[in-house]
Order: C-alpha cells, then sequence, then structure tokens
C-alpha cells in the first residue's frame, strides 16, 4: 500500500473524522460517518462496500467473507456493471458485467451538504486495454450522497461519433434478517427473463418471494420497489430514474457455496434488487448524448 497515496487524498479531499481516507484489508477505501449515517467505499471500483443510516443496522450488505484482491469486486456492497450487463454479447472472454466494477477511479469530488450529508464524486480511469473491449469514449462518472439516505447517480457521456449500446447496473446487495421472510412489491404484472430458468419469458404474479435460486430481469419497468423484510421489520424503498429493468439475485445454497465468498448460510442475509438497463432495456446512446441512471435508498419501520 502507497501511503503517500492515501495520504496526498486525505490532504487534498479528506475532512477529518467526517471523511477519511485510509485502507482495509491492503486496499485503499474511504471511510464516511457523519451525523446522518456511515459508509465505506472502496477506491477500486468506487465500490461502496457498506452503508447503514445513523444507529441503524446495515442496509448495505458486505458478505463476512469478502475477498479483496487488485482486480477483483468485493463480494457485496454495490458494485458497478458497465458498460454491459452479465457476458458479453458477443465476446465470451471478456469480463462479465465489464471491466467498471474492478478498475482504478480517480477522486473527483469531496463536499459536505446542508444537514451533514457528504457527496463524494468519483470519475473512472481508463487503461489502453480497456480499449479493446470498449474502443468508445464515453467518459463515466459516479456520485454518491451517503446521509440517513443513499443517492447515487452513474453518469456516461459520449463522444464517440455512431450510436452506442449501453448496458449497466447498480448490483446493490441489500441486507435482510432472512430472505425466506422478506418480499419485493412494484413488479406486479411485469415480464421479466428467467435466466434460472434457460432464459424463458415470463409474467409476475403478486410480490417476488425467495425460497430457491433467483435470477431475474424485469424489463420496462421504471417504478419504485420495495423490500418487506418482516424478520428485521423495516422497508427499504429503492427509488430509481433512467433504469428500465430491475435485476432481481439471489444465488441460493449450493451455488454461493461454490462461489467461494459466502459464509455457511451467507444466501439468507442478502437479496440484490439492481436498478439496470439490460437486456432488452439496454440504453441507446447516441453522439453527445449524456445518459444518467440514479437511485434514492431510504428505510422506514413496517407499519
Amino acid at each position: 500500500m502507497d501511503t503517500s497515496y492515501l495520504s496526498d487524498l486525505q490532504k487534498r479531499f479528506g475532512l477529518s473524522g467526517t471523511v477519511d481516507f485510509t485502507e482495509r484489508h491492503g486496499m485503499p477505501v474511504v471511510e464516511v460517518n457523519n451525523a446522518q449515517g456511515s459508509g465505506v467505499l472502496a477506491l477500486q471500483g468506487a465500490q461502496l462496500l457498506t452503508w447503514a443510516p445513523k444507529d441503524q443496522a446495515a442496509v448495505v450488505w458486505l458478505s463476512p467473507q469478502a475477498k479483496f484482491a487488485c482486480g477483483k469486486s468485493a463480494r457485496g456492497g454495490v458494485p458497478i456493471c458497465w458498460p454491459w450487463f452479465g457476458p458479453h454479447a458477443e465476446e465470451s472472454a471478456f469480463p462479465v458485467h465489464g471491466f467498471a466494477r474492478t478498475a482504478a477511479w480517480e477522486v473527483i469530488e469531496v463536499a459536505t451538504l446542508e444537514g451533514g450529508a457528504n457527496r463524494l464524486g468519483f470519475r473512472l480511469l481508463r487503461k489502453d486495454a480497456d480499449d479493446l473491449l470498449w474502443p468508445h469514449c464515453t467518459p463515466l462518472e459516479v456520485r454518491y450522497t451517503l446521509g440517513a439516505a443513499l443517492e447515487i447517480e452513474l453518469g456516461t457521456r459520449s463522444r464517440s461519433p455512431n450510436p452506442l449500446v449501453l448496458g449497466e447496473a447498480l448490483h446493490t446487495y441489500f441486507a435482510v434478517g432472512d430472505v425466506r421472510e422478506v418480499r419485493v412489491l412494484g413488479l406486479d404484472g411485469v415480464e421479466y427473463i428467467d435466466k434460472v430458468d434457460g432464459g424463458r419469458r415470463k409474467r409476475q404474479a403478486g410480490p417476488v418471494t425467495v425460497g430457491g435460486e433467483v435470477d431475474r430481469v424485469y424489463l420496462g419497468t421504471e417504478s419504485t420497489c420495495l423490500i418487506e423484510d418482516l424478520s428485521l421489520n423495516r422497508r427499504i424503498r429503492i427509488e430509481k430514474s433512467g433504469s428500465r429493468a430491475t435485476v432481481v439475485w439471489n444465488p441460493w445454497e449450493d451455488k454461493a457455496a461454490k462461489l467461494g465468498d459466502f459464509a455457511a448460510g451467507g444466501h439468507l442475509k442478502m437479496l440484490c434488487v439492481e436498478s439496470a438497463n439490460a437486456a432488452d432495456a439496454a440504453v441507446v446512446l447516441g453522439p453527445g448524448e449524456e445518459h444518467r441512471l440514479w437511485v434514492r435508498y431510504s428505510v422506514e419501520p413496517l407499519a
């Protein structure tokens, strides 16, 4: 770990005791602890690792067995999937979910907002090798606002002379008490691709519940989703804009064991509900255009 790198970031952007640049597991991170909430972000991938409102249980889940290494996304948090979602459509050797989630990002902003929340901005740093994967000029930035609520805005600009098809997702892992006692509202009647069932197209009937492996891409939906968690007696509200797909994922026991970075029973403690533009809902970005994917997560008690 280059301590001078962290020292320089602290001098330029740090707010001692509120926004601090340090290291965890040998990786550079930003720790945020303000009057409204707290969180940790990894500079690799600009990946939010944890977030909780003040004096509340974690809302964004990080696996206790998460592995931290250069070029590897940690299991949990909010990995940024970009500029495609899932396997590449044509090149199977390309990294799943693109390269942004394991790339280096630079810090471009740290601010304290009225009320005490903090906004942190990052810009993706492109390597020459990335041009082989994505030969387009598309600057990418992400901004996080951490407080009593969590807001994330992912912005892509196109400087390409030709239209581009862009896939993306905020692959958020939400902490739950027991996923078997959770239901997701807001997707009733929506068509989805069931990746567990060979990619068959189906239509959701009622709330989404989890009692086995779930891997679904809900299409054409911009609605707010609610995660109702009976075990923790809380509701997580997921508001979004610039997203026309919602992905719901839980690997369940067998697949979680094969992944190698879940603790025993860890699949019961998380549920991914991802705001995305994927499959039929990918974004077509014209020359000079900009696309913004925005989400806001908040927590409230169940009535």
